[in-house]
């Protein structure tokens, strides 16, 4: 995401305003909604490709002796700055990859804000994004494809979701609808790209599953560009420097250093919290594909499909949990604050990863039933639901107003800084027993729960009254 969104006004474009208060060809919606969530379902689609193949096409394919000699750079890289060999350098390479994913918005907000404005800037990212899945199909060419999707992801990456709320009025109230039908788009995506893309790659060749995406995000450019006479016009850099220089700067007020405070040390908390969730795409799917039961009536499910299960019942627990919230809250007239939440959150992902502990102390000789993986989804996807966008919440909440943007842009370091560790924690798969791998896990959880609580016992008192 971008840390500053410039949102023009919309009495200054009215024919924006007269669609915003006539144009309901979309689910009661304006047309250009229904355009925005089909590209970002597009560019989610090829990202998720993307990171579910990623792993699994190192370990299996790329990282083998005979084909790593092939991709330029990588005999280098791994000899003079990761110092690790097969797994536990597919490990590296994808925990620096994710964890720049998170960095790169910040960067495209940037270049959109400053130089190109936003749509070209968006455009930009998606050819660069299109460019880097094509170029996976190169197997020397790995690396730079990885520079491309990191660059592509920072341009493209906020700079589509600020127009969603630009299609409406203010105090238009389908204007939270909205974003929900932007989400549901989003995770529509999510749940298919490992069906999709992952049967690709994983049965009839990696390029496969990577030209998908690559397609997919070159269909998604295509239908953004047709889209332009629906969507908000373009915020150019010259008009929010004009804009700019007539707005009063806000300043600190008294207590925003102790919030500033409170908000650094939740960074790292979250980041260690979240690192089970996180290792999903990296040792978790190396694991399932060589110890889960994935043969069903003599057919060998692509491993990838574990992404799919996860995928759904994300989606389904986050309805789930809002919906049991608001019905204690109704019946009783209390529910837990933020950190209450986010404490729950910890527990269910310490039993989720407990479930892959004793999937994997009872293992014996044969395969593992997905019963405990399973399992292990649903808990995980509970706590997540607990704990993303509570703490997202809990983040602005404590931002000084001054700094609420910025805050927000602080709040994803903590996913920078997760998959960072879940590269370096993900290449001890191989060297440590698996029991004890996944106890590591659970134990991260209960440091999330442990400083949550001390947080809310403490700093939260005064922080938050």
């Amino acid at each position: 995401m971008t840390i500053a969104e410039a949102t023009p006004e919309l009495d200054d474009a009215p024919e924006l305003a007269h669609l915003a208060a006539h144009d309901r060809a979309f689910l009661g919606h304006p047309k250009g909604l229904g355009y925005l969530a089909v590209v970002e379902g597009c560019e989610r689609f090829s990202y998720y490709s993307m990171q579910t193949l990623l792993t699994l096409y190192m370990v299996k394919y790329l990282l083998l002796p005979d084909h790593m000699t092939h991709v330029a750079g990588l005999g280098w890289l791994a000899e003079h700055w990761y110092h690790k060999a097969a797994q536990p350098l597919a490990s590296a390479i994808f925990g620096d990859y994710t964890a720049l994913v998170y960095l790169t918005p910040i960067l495209g907000g940037f270049v959109a804000d400053r130089w190109l404005g936003r749509r070209a800037t968006l455009i930009a990212g998606g050819l660069i994004m299109a460019l880097g899945h094509f170029l996976l199909a190169i197997e020397g060419a790995f690396l730079f494809a990885l520079v491309a999707l990191v660059a592509g992801v920072g341009l493209f990456k906020g700079n589509i979701a600020s127009q969603v709320g630009e299609l409406y009025r203010p105090g238009d109230l389908r204007r939270a609808m909205a974003f929900q039908i932007f989400y549901i788009a989003i995770n529509i995506s999510v749940v298919a790209a490992p069906l999709i893309s992952g049967t690709l790659g994983e049965r009839y060749g990696w390029h496969w599953g990577f030209g998908c995406a690559g397609v997919v995000m070159v269909a998604g450019l295509l239908i953004y560009l047709a889209a332009r006479p629906w969507l908000p016009a373009d915020v150019r850099p010259a008009d929010m420097r004009v804009a700019g220089s007539t707005a009063p700067r806000a300043a600190l007020a008294p207590g925003d250093g102790a919030r500033i405070l409170g908000i650094c040390l939740l960074v790292p908390v979250m980041a260690v919290a979240l690192l089970t969730n996180q290792e999903i795409f990296n040792a978790y799917l190396v694991w399932a594909d060589a110890a889960f039961q994935l043969t069903f009536n003599g057919q060998t499910l692509p491993t990838s499909w574990m992404i799919t299960i996860d995928a759904t019942l994300s989606f389904s627990m986050l309805i789930v949990v809002a919906a049991f919230w608001k019905w204690r809250l109704e019946r009783t007239g209390t529910e837990p604050d933020e950190l209450g939440k986010m404490m729950i959150g910890s527990v269910f992902s310490m039993l989720g990863g407990l479930c892959l502990w004793f999937a994997a102390a009872h293992a014996g000789p044969g395969k593992i039933g997905l019963f405990w993986p399973v399992m292990f989804h649903l808990f995980n996807s509970i706590g997540f639901a607990h704990i993303l966008p509570v703490s997202l919440a809990l983040f602005t909440r404590l931002a000084p107003r001054a700094m609420n943007a910025t805050i927000t842009g602080i709040y994803y370091l903590a996913f920078f800084a997760a998959n960072k560790i879940v590269g370096v924690v993900g290449g001890w798969y191989s060297s440590m027993p698996t029991p004890q791998f996944w106890l590591l896990h659970v134990a991260s959880a209960g440091v999330g729960l442990v400083a949550f609580a001390l947080f809310k016992g403490t700093l939260a008192r005064r922080l938050l009254a």
